[in-house]
């Protein structure tokens, strides 16, 4: 930064100039990625997504092609493979540190080689290299993913294809701005459920829906003609009398070994609980509601792409102060706010009246993205630090665009307090990190939210506020009704939370032999003292048309909680929960934080001649070149010193190509 001024002159304004520098990565001249296909089927609540990445090399150097992305935080990624010419090559799942060895040395040796990583750092991010890519050659990548679709207030399901991967700490990411994306993408739909279709819904323009059939169970959907790969893209998918109780057994894979995971069947429990109205009219008109709102930089980027005017800062304010003139009487609250340092309005939670929710109002309103980075965990261990207020259940409601580069660590400290509290929380935006959003919410046994323009806000902020003044659930527990000879393994981990109306899941591994045709789960709890229960009756009859879906979501599952508990253990452990991790990835195909897909062309009878040039492929990001135009524009002079310079840096990848992005400023300063 350099500051220059004219004389002094103590009865007048100057003009005073500031030029601000930032050296930038830029989009190569040649980017080997040219467009991504995708083809997505749903199948009732549960979507599998293929996407097809095509390559070329157009440069006179061989390439080494170097893709970070985002996926879903829950997506079970079970199969990698690449096509060159004729031949395709179908990765293995490998320990992480194997498959990166046996790719740098397939470069070394002038083989083709093709690598698929999971971040250590955050679940929702992968890195993709496509290694020896000849001058002139082409090279279509697979990539394969399951997950499930999350319930909105609304009863749709959503599925969330996400394109915008914003900045975070300690994960390196080449984004520029959305609009200059370089390559493109097509994307199409195939519904199928048991129920009608209603109706489908997106944050892009769609193409009318196509039903395949009379009665509407199938239906295709696709993105309209000349979509950029620039926002998130975003399904909300809506079934005639939605959200039944549903159990669907899958057959185990033939080729492998009984009594493993893959080799015996699974069944996947999909139960809608419903409270009795008795106890739901008299829903607790107390509480202590915390607020945790994030005004790091970033959140002053916008929302979306399609809404410029509307930044993450104005949505998050505007769906707490909704959230705070819809609190009950009586309760008690407090809000913090966090960015590189945290703030709170009271010292302690006050209780809620006319004149405190006056206060905190004219507060929050005046609230700014102004705080600095994303530093999100020392503001949750002074919160639960706090004591909790007798016979007021604490429940926490976090506003975030999840820019943090600690995810795991974050989701840690939520789940060892889990027993204080519920989270609640809000991803603001496009971008915002599943992971993390999901995370909060499934380890303090809440409900997650993502928020991406003034579209369903409402219904969403009332849902969540509605979940979190019902009553807590207490003492769950689940039972099986299954024949003489069969026994089931549960996968999931115990259900800590339960929610009118929204989605349990439960993951199940059959063993044995009988001939029966029927089984049956009950979960049973305590509601406001009275103990409850739901059962749901289902066929053993393995379905003919879900593969190994099920198997590879309940593997998904198990990785997860295995994953948490070697974090849970860290230091205590010889290194056996991430063995069984490693086994449990290798042999189901799911890739996990500890393992790697891994592809070598061996059969090419050309070696790649020469040092491989890397090109950083770019992903959209909302917040590349306006966090810097957001620091110039809140940059501060006074008494001749250009103050605030730490801030006027622009976060960005400085590997690669670079340019020199200059700003010019001029104050009126009084001196």
């Amino acid at each position: 930064v350099t500051f220059t001024s004219p004389e002094k002159n103590s009865s007048c304004f100057i003009n005073r100039t500031v030029i601000l520098r930032s050296t930038v990565k830029c989009v190569p001249p040649s980017v080997p990625l040219q467009s991504i296909e995708v083809e997505l089927e749903v199948r009732d609540h549960v979507a599998t997504v293929v996407s097809t990445l095509k390559y070329q090399n157009k440069e006179d150097k061989p390439v080494e092609a170097v893709f970070v992305f985002p996926l879903p935080g829950d997506a079970a990624v079970c199969h990698f493979s690449a096509v060159i010419g004729q031949k395709e090559i179908v990765a293995e799942v490998k320990e992480k540190q194997e498959a990166r060895e046996e790719y740098d040395d397939a470069l070394s040796s002038g083989q083709q080689a093709f690598l698929l990583e999971e971040s250590e750092q955050s679940p929702d991010i992968f890195s993709m290299k496509v290694g020896g890519l000849a001058p002139g050659e082409s090279a279509s990548i697979r990539l394969e993913y399951v997950t499930e679709l999350a319930v909105q207030a609304d009863d749709g399901l959503r599925f969330c294809l996400p394109a915008v991967l914003n900045p975070r700490a300690s994960v390196q990411v080449f984004s520029v701005p959305a609009s200059l994306v370089p390559y493109t993408l097509c994307f199409c739909g195939r519904l199928f459920s048991p129920r009608p279709i209603c109706k489908v819904e997106s944050s892009c323009s769609l193409e009318p829906l196509q039903y395949l059939n009379t009665d509407q169970t199938q239906a295709t959907v696709k993105l309209a003609a000349g979509h950029k790969f620039d926002r998130d893209v975003e399904l909300v998918i809506y079934y005639k009398d939605a959200h039944q109780p549903t159990a669907v057994v899958e057959a185990g894979q033939t080729s492998a070994e009984t009594g493993t995971l893959m080799g015996d069947p699974v069944v996947m429990v999909s139960l809608y609980p419903e409270f009795p109205q008795s106890v739901m009219s008299s829903v607790a008109s107390c509480g202590e509601f915390v607020f945790l709102l994030d005004r790091s930089g970033s959140m002053d980027c916008s929302t979306s792409n399609s809404r410029e005017q509307e930044t993450r800062i104005s949505s998050a304010r505007d769906t707490l102060l909704l959230l705070l003139k819809s609190l009950p009487m009586g309760c008690y609250f407090n809000i913090y706010s966090f960015g590189s340092s945290y703030e709170h309005i009271f010292p302690q939670s006050v209780e809620y009246s006319e004149k405190s929710m006056e206060e905190a109002l004219k507060k929050v309103k005046g609230m700014e993205a102004d705080l600095g980075g994303t530093e999100i965990l020392e503001p949750l261990k002074h919160i639960y630090s706090q004591r909790c207020i007798p016979s007021q259940p604490r429940q926490l409601f976090v506003f975030t665009d999840g820019e943090v580069g600690n995810t795991k660590e974050v989701l840690d400290v939520v789940k060892k307090n889990s027993g204080s509290h519920r989270c609640f929380s809000f991803g603001i935006g496009e971008g915002a990190s599943s992971a993390l959003i999901n995370g909060l919410a499934k380890e303090g046994g809440g409900h997650a939210q993502f928020i991406t323009g003034t579209d369903r806000m409402q219904p969403k902020v009332i849902q969540s506020l509605r979940f979190a003044l019902q009553p807590a659930v207490e003492d769950i527990s689940v039972t099986w009704g299954l024949p003489k000879g069969l026994s089931v393994t549960v996968l999931s981990p115990p259900i800590t939370s339960i929610f009118q109306g929204q989605r349990s899941l439960i993951y199940g591994q059959l063993t044995g032999q009988v001939a029966a045709t029927e089984g049956s789960v009950t979960v049973k709890y305590s509601l406001a003292g009275r103990p409850s229960q739901n059962q749901l009756h289902f066929s053993l009859k393995p379905a003919e048309d879900t593969g190994l879906t099920v198997h590879r979501l309940a593997a998904r599952t198990l990785i997860r909680s295995l994953e948490m508990e070697d974090r849970d253990e860290m230091g205590e452990t010889d290194g056996g929960i991430k063995e069984k991790v490693v086994q449990l990835s290798v042999q189901s195909g799911v890739s996990s934080s500890f393992t790697a897909f891994i592809a070598v062309n061996k059969d090419n009878n050309e070696t790649i001649q020469g040092p491989l040039v890397r090109r950083d492929i770019p992903v959209a990001s909302e917040c590349h070149f306006s966090k810097f135009l957001l620091k110039i524009r809140k940059a501060r002079c006074g008494c001749c010193m250009f103050q605030n310079t730490e801030n006027l840096q622009l976060c960005s990848d400085l590997s690669g190509r670079e340019t020199v992005i200059e700003a010019r400023l001029v104050f009126l300063c009084l001196m």
